[in-house]
């Protein structure tokens, strides 16, 4: 068995926090890099030892495998952990660990490789007759190929980038004459995201939902999945809520899906943290999507409803330890809902530049905040708008939304725009309340189907409220306007984010 005294986490943030503080429980020293724009960033300061690797660009930085490599032996790090994003999809690095004697905490370079490109992990799933979404196994080599594969297929279809994820290189096509145009633009981004500019393409299911699975794997041949997550609300198919367990799922399809999950990861000769991302129909028919071959954002979804610190069991299968738990021992215990809290406009998404003036956050029972900012902190259009995870847990899937509800109403951040306000009409939606959702909600979300002459009385009862407010708020001490605006306040306080 291998023994770590020191990891280096090759990343930035909450995720970079999140690592080390499994590092600190485990009596492993952390060993953060930062850019030159993130000298004073919270997860800089978490850690045991940081170095600068680079300009604010992630290019000349947090990109940088030379960079990260280097640092690592200089700093004495036994592993080096790269959490999500950046690097953590990108073969390369594994590599060169292995080449400078270094500990990858995740899959072998060759699996990653392999799942890491979508056509090929696709043609892998057909070998071991997993069920995939019609569509292409190869890259697209030009236009009039896509065209014969579109007019065989027929509209609409998903143009995907073959070698990433995160909604980058995404586009759906459902007028051939805006073929062409798509596949440039998804072309270009897939280059300019993951450096790979193939494309392939997929039918498109309408409203379909997004239920993934989590899987565990050793080197001594156990393989557990951890069940699933719900990760349907989304936005240009970026994530915005995840919860576990999903309500569309029994558990024998549950099951069904967790032993499928587990022939991919064995077809695969994969090692450590890694999710298969399914599409699920109306009809229960589900159909392999991925395999996201690192941690995802969502995992503590599923810490809260196993038991299971899924960063620490990375670390020890990558020390040579077998699994500390088998399939027998998963189990859900009550429910978990994650919200991405991200410096965007809540409405139109647009990236939310500037400095966090004033920070509340939310506590109390069955909530986890797992964050990368502080007073004072500085958000840039360097990196992923994500600044942080609100997670509740509850006994059943009403307690978690409830709480969920009440830790957003406590949550403040001043100085930039939060997609909070987002969350908290999401949580009011009575399709995601029922449970009753697909990959489609968050159009319903937006623009509700709402009758005229409702929306126009609600408007002036507000106005009158607000007028009634005024007048009582005028003629009180502060101590009693400050309690008049906590009881009326969640709008109140809401319209301030």
């Amino acid at each position: 068995m291998k023994s770590f005294s020191k990891i280096l986490v090759a990343n930035r943030g909450e995720i970079a926090i999140r690592i080390m503080r499994a590092c600190r429980e485990m009596d492993i020293e952390s060993v953060a890099v930062y850019s030159e724009i993130d000298r004073t960033a919270k997860h800089v300061r978490y850690s045991d030892e940081a170095f600068c690797i680079g300009p604010a660009p992630s290019t000349d930085s947090y990109l940088r495998i030379d960079s990260i490599v280097k640092t690592a032996l200089e700093s004495g790090c036994q592993a080096v952990h790269p959490g999500y994003g950046f690097l953590a999809e990108n073969p390369a690095l594994p590599a060169a660990c292995r080449d400078a004697g270094i500990t990858f905490i995740g899959p072998s370079a060759e699996s990653m490789a392999l799942l890491g490109n979508k056509t090929q992990a696709r043609r892998m799933a057909v070998q071991a007759n997993i069920p995939v979404v019609p569509g292409t196994t190869d890259p697209i080599s030009d236009v009039k190929e896509a065209e014969n594969v579109v007019e065989k297929m027929g509209l609409p279809v998903l143009l995907k980038a073959a070698g990433g994820g995160g909604g980058k290189g995404v586009r759906i096509v459902r007028d051939a004459a805006q073929l062409h145009s798509n596949l440039e633009q998804a072309t270009a981004e897939a280059a300019a995201s993951f450096n790979n500019p193939d494309i392939y393409i997929e039918k498109y299911l309408e409203r379909p939902r997004h239920v993934e699975i989590q899987i565990m794997a050793d080197h001594h041949g156990n393989v557990v999945h951890m069940a699933e997550r719900e990760c349907s609300v989304q936005r240009r198919f970026q994530k915005l809520i995840e919860e576990a367990p999903s309500c569309a799922l029994d558990e024998e399809l549950r099951q069904k899906m967790g032993e499928t999950a587990k022939r991919a990861i064995l077809a695969s000769d994969y090692h450590n943290a890694g999710t298969v991302e399914f599409l699920l129909d109306s009809s229960g028919n589900f159909y392999f999507c991925e395999v996201n071959a690192r941690l995802q954002v969502e995992h503590p979804v599923t810490e809260l409803v196993t038991g299971v610190d899924i960063v620490k069991e990375q670390i020890m299968i990558a020390q040579g330890y077998p699994l500390s738990f088998s399939q027998e021992d998963i189990h859900f215990n009550g429910a978990a809902i994650e919200c991405r809290i991200c410096a965007e406009d809540p409405v139109t998404f647009f990236p939310s530049t500037g400095t966090i003036t004033e920070l509340e956050e939310p506590s109390g029972p069955g909530v986890r905040l797992d964050s990368g900012i502080s007073e004072g902190y500085k958000v840039s259009l360097y990196y992923d708008p994500l600044i942080a995870k609100l997670l509740v847990w509850g006994k059943d899937r009403n307690e978690a939304l409830a709480r969920m509800q009440r830790a957003l109403s406590e949550y403040r951040i001043k100085g930039i725009h939060t997609t909070i306000p987002f969350h908290l009409k999401a949580l009011e939606n009575e399709s995601f309340r029922t449970g009753q959702y697909d990959t489609g909600i968050v159009q319903e979300i937006e623009h509700p189907k709402t009758d005229i002459n409702i929306d126009v009385a609600v408007i002036a009862a507000a106005i009158v409220a607000g007028e009634d407010i005024a007048v009582e708020l005028g003629g009180m001490s502060e101590k009693s306007r400050w309690k008049l605006l906590g009881r009326v306040g969640n709008g109140l306080r809401r319209s301030k984010w």
